[in-house]
């Protein structure tokens, strides 16, 4: 008789539970995964780094992305093919055509540039920006979000299996992952981390590290003005651009190289191919005498 009230008890609970998470939408699978501890399983490099790539795929087929022989590419090539492997991490390119200034890379090695940003930095301040992102590769923050993106889908719409991996993910999942990728939330700590690993990189590589401190303006400036709607998104997950400028000056007068930046020209078109017109030699024949 105990032994029914003990089970009895026992599936009331669940039904109670079943009931007061039922306004988030929970599946069986992920309350198995809650009454596991959905935090303590096992994420590795090489889970974030598939969840990521699958994620970024996803949003690659939903984007304008810049062909080959389009001028945004051929630039973000020159620029950014000779970092092709950074810090051992294998790095791939990308332009998506949309008018938003923003930029993001993930656990896989994906970096994303969207050509608003091409369109208002030029190749030093681009390096900055893309560095920063780069960054967070590097320290394993894009790992962390991916990871912590994982979790709310796996709570929210029971992808968590009860094992201790990672499970398939469902399209529509998949879909809000990316859209977190793209939003990630970095803590303050995190981004001077980026910031810094950025300046070090531009430094190490011979770049103008004053770049730095002009990309941030930049920002700073178009977050104030008629173009604060094109920026939104990069200025929602990121720190005071202000700020950052402010630091990123800080850290070339501490080196000795702080020099006002001055932009230099900007081109996202195909180059003009010139062709040499070909020259003719006339033959002459002797007259008969």
């Amino acid at each position: 008789m105990r032994k029914n009230f003990v089970i009895m008890t026992l599936v009331l609970a669940s039904f109670s539970f079943t009931k007061m998470t039922a306004q988030i939408n929970f599946g069986e699978k992920a309350i198995g995964a809650v009454q596991k501890g959905v935090a303590g399983f096992t994420f590795s490099n090489a889970d974030a780094a598939k969840l990521s790539k699958e994620a970024v795929d996803k949003l690659d087929a939903e984007h304008e992305i810049a062909g080959p022989t389009d001028g945004y590419t051929l630039r973000l090539n020159r620029v950014f093919g000779k970092h092709a492997t950074t810090d051992g991490v294998t790095l791939n390119y990308k332009v998506y055509k949309i008018k938003e200034v923003n930029a993001f890379a993930t656990a896989d090695g994906s970096v994303r540039v969207y050509s608003g940003l091409m369109d208002i930095m030029d190749d030093n301040e681009l390096i900055a920006v893309i560095g920063h992102e780069i960054g967070h590769v590097i320290n394993n923050d894009s790992r962390d979000a991916i990871r912590a993106a994982y979790q709310k889908e796996a709570l929210m719409d029971g992808a968590a299996s009860q094992s201790a991996t990672i499970a398939t993910v469902t399209d529509s999942q998949l879909g809000k992952i990316g859209s977190a990728i793209i939003d990630s939330k970095y803590s303050r700590k995190q981004e001077s981390e980026a910031d810094l690993f950025a300046y070090n990189f531009m430094k190490k590589n011979g770049y103008n590290v004053n770049a730095e401190e002009s990309a941030f303006r930049i920002l700073a400036k178009m977050s104030e003005g008629a173009e604060a709607s094109f920026i939104d998104q990069m200025m929602s997950s990121h720190p005071d651009s202000k700020k950052r400028a402010d630091d990123a000056k800080a850290r070339a007068e501490k080196d000795g190289a702080y020099k006002l930046y001055v932009q230099q020209k900007i081109v996202n078109t195909v180059p003009a191919t010139t062709t040499k017109k070909a020259t003719t030699t006339k033959k002459t024949t002797k007259k008969k005498k």
